[in-house]
This record gives C-alpha cells, sequence and structure tokens, in this order.
C-alpha cells in the first residue's frame, strides 16, 4: 500500500510535468500575483479543511518569506480570523463567509486564490463571485475536472486526478512552484 500511494502521487505530478498548458496556466498565474504585488495589491487565499491549511501555508510562503530573507509581500488566508469567521457563519451562515471578507476588504487589482478539490465549495464560488464584482483576478486550484469553478474564475489550475489527497499534495507543491518563481521576480538577484 505504502508503495502504490507513492506511486500514485509521482503518476498525477508526471502527468502535470507532461501538461504544457497546464504547465504555462501555473506561469501565468505567477506572473498574474507578480504583476499584482508591484502595483500595491494583495493576494489572498481561501479553502476548507485541508485546503484551508493549503491556502493559510501557501499565504505564510507569501507574507513570511520563502527560499531566502527578504521584505513580507501583502498575502493573507481568510478563514485565520477565528472571531469573523465564527460570527459571519452564525449570523449570514458559512457559505458567506469568504464572499463577505472580500466585500469588505478585496479590492480591484487584488488576487484572489481558492483552492477546492472538488471546484464546486458553495462558500468559494460565491467569493470568487464577490471578487468579480470588486473586479479583482480570480484563481481556481482544483481537481481535474474544476467543477463549477471552471467557468467562474479568470484562471483554473486544475489537476490531473480525482483523488483528493494526490490533488492537495500537487496543489502544494504547484503552489511553491508559484511562490518560488512570485519571489525570484520581485527580490531579483537573490
Amino acid at each position: 500500500m505504502i508503495e502504490s500511494r507513492i506511486q500514485s502521487s509521482i503518476d498525477v505530478k508526471q502527468k502535470i510535468l507532461n501538461d504544457k498548458v497546464l504547465l504555462e496556466k501555473i506561469e501565468s498565474v505567477a506572473d498574474m500575483l507578480v504583476n499584482a504585488l508591484k502595483n500595491g495589491h494583495k493576494i489572498l487565499f481561501c479553502g476548507n479543511g485541508g485546503s484551508a491549511a493549503d491556502a493559510q501555508h501557501l499565504a505564510a510562503e507569501l507574507s513570511g518569506r520563502f527560499y531566502f530573507d527578504r521584505d513580507p509581500l501583502p498575502a493573507e488566508a481568510l478563514h485565520c480570523n477565528t472571531s469573523y469567521l465564527t460570527a459571519v457563519a452564525n449570523d449570514y451562515g458559512y457559505n458567506a463567509v469568504y464572499a463577505r471578507m472580500i466585500k469588505g476588504s478585496g479590492f480591484e487589482g487584488d488576487v484572489l486564490i481558492g483552492l477546492s478539490t472538488s471546484g464546486n465549495s458553495t462558500n468559494i464560488l460565491n467569493a470568487f463571485e464577490e471578487a468579480r464584482n470588486n473586479k479583482m483576478k480570480t484563481v481556481a486550484m482544483t481537481g481535474s475536472t474544476g467543477g463549477k469553478m471552471k467557468d467562474v474564475v479568470d484562471v483554473l489550475l486544475n489537476i490531473p486526478s480525482d483523488d483528493t489527497p494526490r490533488i492537495q499534495e500537487s496543489h502544494i507543491m504547484v503552489g511553491h512552484i508559484i511562490c518560488e518563481i512570485v519571489e525570484a521576480k520581485i527580490f531579483p538577484g537573490h
């Protein structure tokens, strides 16, 4: 079982490596983030469950540091304020938690990255709708089909798998690649 799980993870990553269109999209997302950051905008992340953990992980890579010591970049995972999250979920319903935060703090030129293995998480779909209203750029990181998110975002990074753990492993890999490109382009010469 252990070997087969490692092999299935490798197989998904091999599919990504061989998908030139997906590789180009990954680079375009990195360029989108660089452009936003160079123009004084921020990067916002959201997800649920393991995808929330991955969203927080990637936000920390940008706002903290990745490969080298440098100034922090404005990036945040939207679920980290538990008082806000529980109050809005209680008063408006969980499907409003991210959209309400985007309505209050997402501005034109900012980028929203939503992680959802299915691509069908209602609270993230609602956040993308609000982001579009605010003229933000949007990126969905999903599994193979893209779910409903494929039709509502500027860029879809759909991992070629339907297996949640393999998708999430690949989200982190792709996210790390994006963070590395962003860091290198924002802080050249390191």
